[in-house]
């Protein structure tokens, strides 16, 4: 039987926001948005109605984000909490761009440099509610592309 991959999940506390910030810090296209219906949506999220739900999805090279956010009082967004590298559950997106650039504009877009990870070819910054990105060099990328 065979397995497809659809889609990541990100859920965010301002869609708009969210959406500036991966459209014009990294170049995702806009691929669909959608407001399903609290039922049966909330029995599969596991959330309280009203959950005002909306998915929106973003490609770029062939990953999906979606970016869900909850206007209804049931299922508002819990507060943002800074999550560690070793917690268990997905850690970080990681993309090849120019470092510098990318890093020198972050903040434009609601984002956070996280000064302390520069290694000198590579860092983190958090999107606008906190999500870890990996940064690191178009060299890697190519290198990547080269052993495959």
């Amino acid at each position: 039987m065979p397995v497809v991959f659809n889609h990541l999940g990100h859920c965010v506390t301002d869609l708009a926001r969210s959406r500036r910030f991966y459209e014009e810090l990294f170049e995702f296209t806009f691929l669909r948005e959608i407001n399903p219906p609290d039922d049966p949506s909330n029995k599969l999220l596991r959330l309280q109605n009203p959950m005002g739900m909306t998915a929106l999805y973003l490609e770029r090279d062939g990953l999906v984000l979606e970016l869900l956010h909850f206007a209804g009082e049931g299922s508002k967004a819990l507060p943002v909490r800074e999550r560690v590298m070793n917690e268990p559950g997905l850690t970080h997106i990681s993309v090849s761009c120019d470092v510098d650039d990318i890093c020198a504009r972050v903040s434009d877009f609601g984002g956070e440099v996280l000064e302390d990870t520069n290694i000198g070819f590579g860092c983190f910054v958090r999107d606008p509610d906190g999500q870890l990105i990996e940064l690191l060099p178009m060299a890697y990328a190519e290198r990547i592309e080269a052993e495959r």
